[in-house]
């Protein structure tokens, strides 16, 4: 999780870049907020993204604060229930949570630091977690075979190692997290090539260590996953919580207590 800070005089429009985690965004502005926008939907406040949102933009202007936490797919799935409706799209948190979105969300403002908020998220999430039930055991594995693999494992292979036939777990996966087995691998895939174009390694070498056929292979996954570039993906913001994926053109950052980060958008 990271707390946001902004301080937008101007109209500003951030593309968001897909990620391997259902995120939640607690909007803790007290004014308009930041309305999110992808396949010609808009929302405003806080908001659950699903995975694959496609082309995905934050905008908004004014000061406000923001509390962004991503879920792994196999949390979320115990959160907000099975995945499958959350996927490629941004769905209002009040329509997911009802009532208590509203009491997390007065909660989470009403706090006197970041610190405490991280405390307060921590609570709430934890006591949602038994709300549904969890994902299969074999689902769970297959999600974290996937990311150790960094995409690069077959579908047969995972079959087989939790003892599936092929459909079983392609249809149980779908169900459960809202993606498919081989969509997940070329997500987790991306994912890892995005980090190495923001680290500023050339792009046919990112194919190469990513497990593409070439560098068209994954310009075409860039184009597909973000609708950019690689070489714009090299230096788009709001990819991920961590010290690579902002790019040293991106605003400044401070470090909070347990390691997450508070970037100030001035």
């Amino acid at each position: 999780m990271a707390g946001f800070r902004h301080r937008a005089p101007t109209f500003v429009d951030i593309a968001m870049v897909a990620y391997p985690s259902v995120t939640l965004l607690v909007d803790l502005s007290e004014g308009e907020g930041v309305v999110y926008e992808t396949h010609g939907r808009h929302e405003r406040g806080s908001v659950v993204v699903g995975l694959l949102p496609g082309d995905l933009r934050a905008t908004g202007r004014g000061a406000g604060q923001l509390l962004q936490i991503r879920l792994e797919p196999v949390a979320a799935a115990a959160l907000f229930g099975a995945s499958t409706e959350l996927s490629g799209t941004v769905v209002a948190l009040e329509d997911v949570w009802g009532r208590d979105a509203g009491r997390a969300v007065d909660r989470l403002r009403a706090a006197a630091s970041w610190d405490e908020r991280f405390t307060i998220a921590v609570d709430i999430l934890g006591r949602r977690l038994g709300a549904h039930p969890p994902v299969d055991p074999q689902v769970a594995y297959t999600w974290r075979r996937t990311l150790t693999s960094r995409g690069r494992v077959r579908v047969d292979g995972l079959a087989e190692e939790v003892g599936w036939s092929r459909k079983r777990l392609w249809s149980r996966f779908r169900s459960q997290l809202g993606i498919t087995p081989k969509r997940a691998a070329q997500l987790v895939r991306f994912d890892h090539a995005a980090h190495l174009l923001a680290a500023g390694h050339a792009a046919a070498r990112v194919a190469t260590e990513s497990g593409y056929v070439d560098q068209s292979h994954l310009h075409r996954e860039v184009t597909t996953f973000a609708g950019l570039t690689p070489t714009a993906l090299a230096v788009a913001p709001w990819l991920a919580i961590d010290d690579v994926a902002w790019p040293a053109s991106s605003p400044t950052q401070r470090p909070a207590k347990g390691g997450e980060r508070i970037p100030d958008l001035r």
